[in-house]
């Protein structure tokens, strides 16, 4: 039986990128986790409450918004090295599939490309909740995870530590904190 209040859901939704984040976390020299996020970026959802497989979302993230909480950091990120932001301005998901997993957990699947490189990614969906805010907007909320090796989308900088191990690790936890505003 379907929830009738996610089916009242049904429609097109834009992100509120005010009320959002796409963050990651990554290990740093073996010992400890750096997290960063980006801070431009836009997306769309087309909810299906009576039939959650026939969702869809579509999200664009400018990659020169990375922040770390390090200049320094953030300029390395930019460059050659890793995401070269003038030759690969974005990074961009679309969903393939979306499926309901009970609860109110769901799976979204999508093509995730970084560097000119598109490769499948899951992304583990909690639904937060759905109410109109003092505005009149209706609003959804969900939050995401979901883990990738970045040498896959051609992410290979590193460097050696004297004790063993790499500087950065290969494994990229994503997290995502999805506000969206159904459109009118």
């Amino acid at each position: 039986m379907v929830n009738p209040d996610l089916t009242a859901l049904t429609g097109d939704y834009t992100i509120d990128a005010a009320h959002s984040a796409i963050g990651f976390t990554v290990r740093h020299a073996m010992v400890t986790n750096v997290k960063g996020k980006f801070l431009d970026f836009s997306g769309t959802l087309q909810l299906d409450g009576a039939e959650p497989s026939k969702s869809a979302a579509s999200i664009d993230v400018k990659m020169d918004s990375i922040d770390t909480g390090s200049a320094d950091r953030d300029g390395h990120l930019k460059s050659a090295d890793f995401f070269k932001t003038d030759e690969f301005p974005a990074m961009t998901f679309r969903s393939t599939s979306a499926e309901a997993l009970g609860g109110d957990d769901y799976r979204i699947t999508g093509d995730l490309s970084i560097l000119g490189v598109t490769k499948p990614v899951t992304i583990d969906l909690e639904f937060n909740g759905a109410a109109k805010d003092p505005f009149g907007n209706e609003r959804v909320g969900f939050e995401g995870k979901a883990e990738i090796l970045r040498s896959e989308w051609g992410l290979t900088w590193n460097a050696a530590l004297e004790t063993g191990g790499v500087l950065v690790s290969d494994k990229i936890k994503l997290n995502f904190d999805i506000s969206a505003i159904k459109n009118a």
